[in-house]
């Protein structure tokens, strides 16, 4: 029974048409954004037959054998349309500078990488969440104003500078965390090795949840629902979790979407600083040998990851609140049938409105 009422809830917050045009919509965007990865290639300065040739003797039958190979010599539609074949089939192509499989290379750093942003999304929603509340609550109180100062300064700090900070601090001073490296196997030294990037990744962005979070406590406070709720007696406590915390989940759910692409982006930094083997030093070492195709691949993916967010961001809404779920429109009265027979039922004598009933209108008796 519990399967049956979870089913029919999730087939009414989530309509088979709301589905198909959040995931259509995603699609597009994902294939325009594959059309400006694309263009990488062909805005990379010189012949792109040398550029992906890389220091390798350009020979003219080595030329014409990558032009052959990467159907250079074809317009640029159906070059793209070749490349997104192959980048439909996981064929990324090889590495100028290692000579490896993109996707090989890809794969062997995208663990850590997703690692070192999970922990600095569960970093960012530990210290975010309940500073947001704690400074709604305390509107334009001193609390209120030591806590949007502490966001201010973590939003201005770069992540590299505090990575910077917590190696002096926690692994030079005090010895806690080693100073870099992603450690030995997925476990606990990995954690171990994986906290302090997770933390300067994760202070970073604490600020936007910290805002967002905020500003949603306060909207939902001002609201005549929380106002009548106090009228009614009913404990703080109660009105913070069943009225307040339940109204912010949909704006803190958006800036938790937000975040990730920004977690996304600042791996970049930590992962140079803390000398961690993940996609973002890839992305930088490629960047440098101007190893053209792990870099479309590596901007592909990351799109891929941040639409592929926002669409489950999109389809969570209306789960979490009822208020967004798409409902049919009102039926309009049938021809030559008054409206009032399409209403549910007579009204009933003294209710408000109906003929006699206190502060219905009068008819005129002349």
């Amino acid at each position: 029974m519990t399967a049956v009422r979870a089913g029919a809830r999730l087939r009414a917050g989530l309509p088979l048409g709301f589905v198909l045009r959040r995931v259509s919509g995603t699609a597009v965007l994902l294939l325009i954004l594959s059309v400006a990865v694309f263009a990488l290639l062909q805005a990379a300065p010189g012949d792109p037959a040398q550029t992906l040739l890389g220091p390798r003797s350009a020979t003219p039958e080595a030329l014409s054998a990558v032009r052959a190979r990467h159907h250079l010599d074809s317009p640029p539609a159906a070059q793209y349309w070749y490349w997104i074949s192959d980048a439909v089939r996981l064929d990324l192509g090889t590495s100028i500078r290692t000579g490896e499989s993109v996707a090989s290379a890809i794969g062997g750093r995208l663990a850590l990488t997703g690692q070192l942003v999970g922990l600095g999304l569960f970093v960012a929603l530990l210290l975010g969440l309940p500073l947001g509340v704690l400074a709604g609550l305390r509107n334009r109180r001193t609390t209120d104003r030591a806590v949007q100062s502490l966001g201010v300064v973590a939003l201005s700090t770069p992540a590299f500078a505090s990575g910077l900070v917590l190696i002096y601090v926690f692994s030079l001073m005090l010895g806690w965390f080693p100073a870099y490296g992603p450690g030995e196997g997925p476990g606990a030294d990995r954690l171990t090795h994986l906290v302090l990037p997770g933390v300067a990744l994760g202070l970073a962005v604490t600020a936007v949840l910290l805002k967002l979070t905020r500003a949603a406590v306060v909207r939902e406070l001002e609201r005549e629902h929380v106002t009548f709720a106090r009228a009614r007696g009913v404990r703080e406590r109660d009105i913070l979790l069943h009225y307040v915390l339940r109204g912010t989940l949909v704006p803190v759910l958006t800036g938790v979407s937000l975040v990730i692409a920004y977690l996304l982006a600042g791996t970049v930094m930590v992962e140079q600083v803390f000398a961690l083997p993940g996609l973002g030093s890839l992305l930088v070492d490629s960047v440098t040998f101007r190893d053209v195709p792990v870099v479309q691949a590596e901007a592909l993916l990351l799109a891929a990851l941040v639409c592929a967010a926002n669409l489950v961001t999109d389809l969570a809404q209306p789960l979490l609140d009822p208020r967004l779920q798409s409902t049919p429109a009102p039926k309009a009265p049938r021809p030559g049938v008054p409206a009032a027979q399409d209403a549910p039922g007579p009204a009933l004598a003294g209710a408000p409105g109906a003929p006699g009933a206190p502060g219905a209108p009068e008819k005129d008796g002349r």
